[in-house]
């Protein structure tokens, strides 16, 4: 089951999905803290055959990491699918991410869905350690554009 959602970065603003804060490095850095607790839950749940439970750590460690780079800039999401509008918008109409992240936490995200919400969701053993590794990249990813946020706009952050 594949929801379509349609709504772009300005859509997410207008409905209040997205909200400016103001910028928070603490706040960030905590949201990175909580990505890697995920990211070892999603390893352990994968080694121990709980492989539903580490697909949906995965994606939490991928939304923690993606989340602390809002907080870093300056805005707080209401909505896990306007996180990669944010990402999309911020940082790859930019070039400064590629877009196959993008793909990768919305696909997660619809993962994330349909194990939350679905009876007839299980995951296999490959599911769950291809997740388990793309969210340890995804968030590797996420740091190192914090560091060249910080490091293309040192003034902002």
């Amino acid at each position: 089951m594949v929801r379509e959602l349609k709504f772009d970065f300005d859509d997410c603003v207008k409905e209040g999905l997205l909200r400016r804060i103001p910028p928070s490095k603490g706040r960030a850095e905590g949201s990175m803290k909580a990505a890697l607790r995920w990211l070892e839950e999603g390893e352990k749940d994968s080694d121990g055959e709980a492989f539903a439970s580490s697909v949906l750590s995965s994606y939490l460690a991928m939304f923690h990491s993606a989340r602390a780079i809002l907080f870093f800039d300056g805005f707080r999401e209401r909505s896990h699918y306007c996180i990669a509008r944010y990402l999309e918008e911020r940082y790859v109409k930019t070039s400064l991410l590629e877009r196959k992240w993008i793909e990768l936490l919305d696909h997660y995200r619809e993962l994330r869905h349909e194990g939350q919400y679905s009876v007839s969701f299980f995951a296999t053993k490959d599911e769950a350690k291809s997740a388990s590794k793309t969210a340890k990249e995804f968030v590797e990813r996420m740091k190192k554009l914090m560091q060249e946020v910080i490091e293309t706009e040192p003034s902002k952050h």
